[in-house]
């Protein structure tokens, strides 16, 4: 086992460099200041994703996080609720944004995988009483990080999107990885996006850009997402270089995710392989390996320290649990070093 001499970052795939060609397209960027409206680049990166997933139109934002928030802000008021899944970035990750930015709430209904199913959703709908949040809103998360990358199947997406309907409620996708979902099914775009009022997506994950995401709707959505954006400090000036790494990423980096998934396969058959260490969920279906460590492993930092002296690094993300991703910047050869590394640990 040849050591590399450089470490293998497998933390999240938001650790990726833009690539040489990535950098030329940034470079070579057209702009002005999207503020006013007037980024070339910004605007075409806007009209080419919002074609894509079959919606009118699309607003350009520094982050997911942002992306989610406005589509709360959107089809929510102070006193509303959201219906996410338990372990959803919405939910976990993104600071109490629904109820410190827009006086929402969050009612978190736990899922295998992170996927709700109608089944989960029965007595959702709070009562039509003043004594009660209003129920407005369905989130869901497409592929789903803390479900272990799972990937929604599409007919259950369409029987959400038709009960939340029938019950007046809008449909919010935190399509973050959608692009990963895409690759592993072979779903296009627009077959999501058919079945959301709003979608948020995103550039610096799997496609590798430095930064951005998108939130998608209706044009009359988008006209009020660009006021949220502003409110929350969203507005970039001349963001057309930005936007240039994510149009380079939709024309070289999508078909590439299936390199990524057979990668996350490698390491999690090397991971199972390894005594005291468990896959959760135990199939991996994208580029997210979620694993524990059990006795006789004393904790996931033991796991992660380990691994860091062999140069690898996987990121601890609870008293015995972990995650490694698979990225554009962790090569076939990295990911192979990296399972015979893991299949090399042994508890102290």
């Amino acid at each position: 086992m040849t050591t590399p001499d450089h470490l293998i970052d497998l933390r999240s795939d938001t650790v990726t460099r833009p690539t040489p060609g990535m950098l030329a397209a940034m470079m070579a960027a057209r702009v002005g200041d999207d503020v006013f409206g007037e980024d070339p680049t910004v605007r075409t990166l806007e009209e080419r994703t919002a074609a894509l997933f079959g919606k009118e139109a699309a607003v350009f934002v520094p982050s997911g996080t942002m992306a989610n928030q406005i589509a709360v802000r959107l089809h929510c008021q102070p006193q509303d609720e959201a219906l996410v899944e338990a372990t959803s970035h919405i939910y976990l990750w993104e600071a109490g944004g629904p109820a410190a930015l827009s006086g929402v709430t969050c009612r978190p209904i736990p899922a295998p995988g992170g996927q709700l199913r109608v089944s989960h959703l029965a007595d959702a709908i709070r009562p039509n009483d003043y004594h009660y949040v209003r129920t407005r809103l369905l989130c869901l998360e497409n592929t789903h990080n803390r479900g272990g990358g799972t990937i929604y199947p599409l007919g259950e997406v369409a029987q959400l999107a038709a009960w939340a309907r029938e019950h007046g409620l809008a449909v919010h996708m935190d399509g973050a990885r959608i692009w990963n979902a895409m690759a592993a099914t072979g779903i296009p775009a627009a077959h999501w996006g058919q079945y959301c009022d709003t979608l948020a997506v995103c550039f610096s994950k799997g496609l590798g850009a430095p930064v951005g995401s998108m939130i998608l709707g209706s044009r009359e959505q988008m006209v009020q997402a660009r006021r949220y954006r502003k409110l929350f400090g969203g507005g970039m000036r001349q963001a057309g270089y930005l936007a240039a790494a994510c149009l380079y990423a939709l024309d070289h980096h999508i078909d590439r995710l299936i390199e990524d998934h057979a990668h996350a396969q490698q390491l999690a058959q090397a991971i199972a392989d390894v005594r005291g260490l468990k896959l959760t969920p135990p199939e991996v279906q994208s580029n997210l390996i979620w694993f524990e460590a059990e006795p006789p492993w004393t904790s996931a930092q033991q796991v992660a320290e380990l691994l860091r002296q062999r140069g690898v690094l996987v990121a601890v993300l609870g008293p015995r649990l972990l995650r490694a991703v698979t990225h554009l910047d962790a090569s076939a050869e990295d990911c192979r070093y990296a399972a015979e590394v893991f299949r090399s640990l042994r508890p102290a």
